[in-house]
């Protein structure tokens, strides 16, 4: 990675969620985020959940996002590493978007090294012993043949009932303490980093999933981060080597 060039770290921009009320100034704000790191960016890791809803048909994909499509493509044509992770809305991404914007698609966990430290990143979702329900629910939405049935649905059709879904789900949220800081007792992540710890080091631990924004020390030497979210906090990470700070979208 270039010297003096920082890595940039956002999650949870719902792209399409029934719940946005202005969806092209949704997109467009994080389209100007992208745009304000460019120069600086060694590399862009996007932490799951980016759309509220992505499936690939084999001739189809979910309309809209070309300014975000377009951005993605600009920010690979100009060598610049952009590191996308499914989370749980965006599980179906397949084949269309890694070939045609050139971004390198996570389905699992990522161990890597960045200006020397070790780093631990995912999109937090499906990792603890404490998801029992909802594990079993990923399973099916990542088994093969339950994708391949889902495909025979008319996009007009799966698309629309996967909006239904995710309008419910947040109905069903609100209120709750979903998207509220719950205490480190009682954060599934931040026990389960702690059992990781225990056994194999790191230095950061960075997820999206939870919509809350937080920079906290797991020990004396490793830290854990949530990364907020782009529906209402706007923030996002960025590791310069050195220092790995939570900042805020300001325009």
């Amino acid at each position: 990675m270039e010297k003096g060039k920082k890595i940039y770290f956002a999650s949870d921009v719902h792209l399409g969620a029934p719940t946005i009320e202005n969806h092209r100034e949704h997109e467009q704000r994080f389209v100007r985020w992208l745009h304000s790191v460019k120069d600086t960016a060694a590399a862009v890791y996007l932490l799951g959940d980016i759309f509220d809803f992505w499936y690939e048909y084999r001739q189809a994909v979910p309309k809209g996002f070309t300014r975000f499509l377009g951005t993605l493509c600009e920010l690979t044509d100009a060598g610049i590493p952009v590191h996308f992770f499914t989370g749980n809305h965006d599980i179906w991404i397949f084949d269309y978007l890694p070939e045609e914007t050139g971004i390198i698609v996570h389905k699992q966990p990522l161990v890597t090294e960045l200006y020397g430290r070790r780093f631990f990143i995912a999109h937090g979702d499906g990792l603890t012993r404490y998801e029992t329900s909802y594990n079993r629910l990923k399973a099916v939405f990542t088994n093969p043949a339950a994708q391949w049935l889902f495909r025979w649905l008319h996009p007009d059709i799966g698309i629309r009932f996967a909006a239904s879904w995710s309008k419910q789900s947040r109905k069903s949220k609100t209120g709750d303490s979903q998207a509220r800081f719950r205490g480190e007792e009682n954060e599934w992540l931040i026990l389960w980093a702690k059992e990781m710890l225990a056994k194999e080091y790191y230095d950061y631990f960075v997820f999206g999933h939870r919509h809350v924004a937080l920079n906290m020390e797991l020990n004396n030497k490793s830290r854990l981060v949530y990364l907020g979210d782009w529906v209402s906090l706007f923030t996002y990470g960025e590791w310069n080597g050195t220092n790995f700070e939570l900042k805020k979208f300001v325009e």
